[in-house]
């Protein structure tokens, strides 16, 4: 799968394509019931099955103080999205300039003379351009005078007849609820980053840590969680917290991460974390000798946890 940065990247392989666009955080069932539907398409008109994403998401680029936290960073989603066999993602910069077109410039300019979509496949809740005036059926009356076809796509539901979406993900997260979010996604609760030098509390305290940086990214996980560490294909588990440590006056979100039993070396090595039980929410300890308290009790948790496997 390639990825293609911008429009102005787009050659003319990538042209003449069956399309879908939308923020795919999480990448769960109801996106995987979408790309299935545009790999089939793409078969039946032979030509490349493409995917739309935008950096940042449309609604951090508005209010990012106020915007959900993210289920997936752009590199992980870019991953799990390989997983779905599509030919190619184009990530587009959502600046003032893209903010600024409306429905029908979008159309014309993205869709039309940059892409030359031949079938444009959205979510039954699908909103584009200046003011989110487009809509559904906007693009159905452009595609048809235009020459190529839109649909839509039906909702999934999951066991209890709820409608599958990010919105449903991150509620499930902010309860603390992995299994849930996992069931919604079809796969597991991950995040990915470089290992960075940290402040090396956690070693003072006797819980050394790997820091992950989020590069200021908002997180839909918060809290403390048992979790595995894999590094160089090796899976290790540990304890981790991710947030902004309120105890230490921290300000900047990271992920950082316990593991249990290791001595090794990861700084600048690029890890992926997999979220298996959260814990408990973060909190401001009332010093320092009751946050390393606190540390072995989750340590201990997360140990429980693991032997239950």
């Amino acid at each position: 799968m390639e990825l293609i940065r911008g429009i102005h990247n787009i050659r003319s392989k990538h042209k003449e394509c069956v399309l879908t666009i939308g923020n795919f955080d999480g990448v769960h069932l109801g996106h995987s019931a979408i790309l299935s539907r545009v790999k089939f398409l793409a078969e039946q008109y032979r030509c490349p099955a493409g995917i739309m994403i935008f950096e940042p998401q449309p609604r951090e680029f508005f209010a990012a103080e106020t915007a959900p936290g993210r289920i997936s960073r752009l590199r992980d989603k870019v991953e799990l999205l390989k997983g779905q066999g599509v030919d190619y993602v184009i990530c587009m910069p959502f600046n003032p300039k893209l903010q600024q077109l409306d429905a029908q410039a979008f159309c014309q300019q993205i869709l039309l003379n940059g892409l030359s979509v031949k079938h444009l496949v959205v979510g039954d809740d699908f909103r584009f351009g200046c003011d989110r005036q487009g809509d559904f059926r906007y693009l159905r009356e452009f595609g048809s005078t235009h020459g190529f076809d839109v649909e839509n796509t039906s909702s999934v539901l999951n066991t209890l007849d709820e409608r599958v979406s990010s919105t449903l993900v991150r509620q499930a997260l902010e309860l603390g609820d992995v299994k849930s979010a996992e069931m919604s996604m079809g796969h597991a609760v991950t995040l990915s980053g470089r290992v960075i030098h940290g402040q090396q509390l956690g070693r003072t305290l006797g819980f050394p840590t790997a820091n992950v940086h989020l590069k200021g990214v908002k997180s839909a996980l918060s809290g403390v969680y048992a979790v595995t560490l894999t590094a160089e294909g090796i899976s290790r588990n540990g304890v981790a917290n991710i947030g902004v440590r309120p105890t230490v006056q921290g300000k900047t979100p990271i992920l950082e991460v316990h593991v249990f039993d290791f001595n090794g070396d990861l700084y600048d090595q690029y890890v992926q974390v997999t979220f298996c039980h959260f814990i408990r929410a973060e909190r401001k300890m009332a010093s320092l000798d009751a946050l390393e308290k606190q540390i072995q009790c989750d340590k201990e948790e997360a140990i429980r946890f693991f032997s239950n496997q």
